[in-house]
């Protein structure tokens, strides 16, 4: 197969931090690459530097196919331009349903499809992607794997998503310990082998240990040899220089067999496996008293002429846990900044005066960008500061990320310093934007596990079913114009079986009290009925 490119000994560095070094691979043409590693190690650097958007401090890339023509799909980007679009990208924008009037106003999904759309019609020999999976619905990530698949040139991606990277790439770039590790094959396949060698290199250094306390064990011994011979040579009268002639000779041996056991040493040497990457965190919240969070009142909203919602109502309690779903463009940021206060629209939203809400946006450049998290989070008191440092360190930052510019963070740190805010302060509820975007595996199973164990009210938009199954157990589903709140369903364990028919008892007689004030004449009293009923059957079965 066609080589189209080779790194040699590729290094990068950002201010006083090595992000990674001797960096070794090679590009086949037909290749779908994916680059995986933590938050941090340096994936979308690597794509710059081919898409000589930046330099390396050190190495170089060899290109064997001097006119090859390359493409960028970015993370994220502020701006896009629809104008000059090719047949085949607005087939694509067609598809994907994806409005072409004004880029800011679009969804984070639409967003995104609308760059992978001129991307993937562009006629380039290698396409490079950088997170191509965030913010997609289910429908649109499968249409995403039928384009990648149907690509006529090379693709090198960076994503976290497992499943994706199993179902395209063909090759498998990990960046670990500051360096490249090559695979051939898809994800799964790696760690089965990462997983294998681990194990391996266990086994070999626990052996080498061995060796070591043995050779060492012997070593002491002939030290000791040597010195009791030293201490006979100046006790022994009138034999002194046949025991000074002795304990030279035992020094010979001791030297002689000291340089046989450290070159049995140097033959065997392994080093200790690395300690997995991992990240730490939890996030408490105030117990609040009361019941009702959210009151939402015969709430209709419209974009440029299009009704997202129309009459909708539904009420959220303190210590509920709710997803939004819907697919792209179908109104899911739209309802949260409802619900904050920072859209526009026909009804009513009632939110409980005296709660602390922490809302989580999906934007990474919504933070002061030239700040330093030392600037960020500053703190007048040493206790307060060294917390701050600590919780850096849990979430896998290093000391030089204290003093460096959040502009030079990856997507995935920003999100990081995004989420320390409500981690250092105990918020009542959380309202949560795509949260696992860009975050590295390990920190979106630390995410799972704290949102599971939060004891505040939670709304998260997601399209991760695995995580919004762990963190949420009731949903609003958003759909055709509509939006309907639904019981997870569940099997509960028996201490929660009583927990959850209050729940929606509690629901249900609030759906009934507000229905004692319509009649069947009025616009919301079928669609409250239709939800009485629903409920009615919930707590049917469960006490069945």
């Amino acid at each position: 197969m066609k080589e189209l490119l080779k790194l040699f000994n590729i290094c990068f560095e950002v201010m006083d931090l090595n992000i990674f070094e001797n960096v070794n691979a090679s590009v086949q043409q037909g290749d779908i690459i994916g680059i995986i590693g933590k938050n941090g190690a340096g994936k979308s650097t690597l794509l710059q530097l081919i898409n000589k958007t930046k330099v390396p401090a050190q190495g170089q890339i060899q290109w064997l196919q001097q006119d090859l023509k390359m493409y960028m799909v970015e993370q994220e980007t502020e701006s896009h331009s629809f104008e000059d679009k090719t047949p085949l990208e607005a087939k694509l924008l067609e598809k994907w349903r994806v409005p072409t009037n004004d880029f800011a106003q679009l969804s984070g999904g639409e967003k995104l499809k609308a760059r992978l759309a001129k991307g993937l019609s562009k006629d380039t020999d290698l396409l490079l992607l950088d997170e191509p999976t965030n913010h997609l619905d289910e429908q649109s990530l499968e249409l995403l794997k039928k384009q990648i698949k149907d690509f006529k040139g090379t693709i090198i991606l960076v994503s976290h998503d497992r499943y994706f990277l199993d179902a395209v790439a063909t090759k498998i770039w990990a960046i670990e310990g500051k360096t490249l590790i090559e695979h051939k094959g898809n994800y799964s396949s790696y760690m089965e082998v990462r997983k294998q060698k681990r194990l391996t290199q266990k086994r070999e250094y626990e052996k080498q240990q061995k060796m070591v306390k043995r050779i060492e064990g012997q070593m002491n011994e002939i030290t000791s040899w040597s010195k009791k011979a030293h201490a006979q040579s100046t006790k022994k009268e009138g034999f002194k220089e046949y025991y000074r002639v002795k304990a030279k000779r035992m020094d010979t041996q001791v030297k002689s067999k000291q340089k046989r056991l450290e070159k049995e040493l140097e033959k065997v040497k392994v080093e200790p496996v690395e300690s997995e990457y991992n990240v730490r965190f939890s996030i408490k919240a105030n117990n609040k008293v009361g019941k009702r969070f959210l009151e939402v009142k015969n709430v209709t909203k419209s974009f440029e002429g299009r009704i997202l919602f129309k009459n909708v109502n539904f009420t959220i309690q303190h210590g509920e846990r709710v997803s939004i779903i819907g697919p792209n463009g179908s109104g899911k940021t739209t309802l949260l900044k409802v619900i904050v206060g920072q859209e526009s629209f026909a009804g009513e939203v009632w939110i409980s005066p005296s709660v602390k809400v922490g809302y989580l946006t999906q934007e990474v450049f919504d933070l002061p960008l030239e700040q330093t998290p030392e600037q960020l989070f500053y703190k007048e008191t040493f206790a307060a500061r060294g917390k701050v440092q600590t919780l850096m360190k849990h979430l896998g930052f290093t000391i030089s990320h204290w003093t460096e510019p959040i502009r030079n963070m990856s997507m995935g740190e920003r999100i990081k310093c995004k989420l320390m805010e409500y981690i250092l302060e105990e918020k009542d509820v959380l309202i949560l934007d795509e949260p696992t975007n860009h975050l590295d595996l390990a920190s979106r199973e630390q995410l799972e596990d704290t949102l599971a164990q939060y004891n505040g009210t939670l709304i998260v938009v997601s399209h991760d079913r695995y995580f919004l199954e762990k963190t949420t157990s009731s949903k609003l589903v958003i759909s055709n114009n509509s939006i309907q709140k639904q019981v997870n369903k569940i099997v509960p364990k028996r201490d929660n079986l009583e927990e959850l028919r209050l729940k929606l008892e509690t629901e249900r007689q609030e759906v009934l009290g507000r229905l004692s004030y319509l009649t069947p004449n009025d616009e919301t009293y079928k669609e409250l009925d239709k939800k009485f009923i629903e409920l009615t059957k919930q707590i049917n079965e469960l006490l069945c």
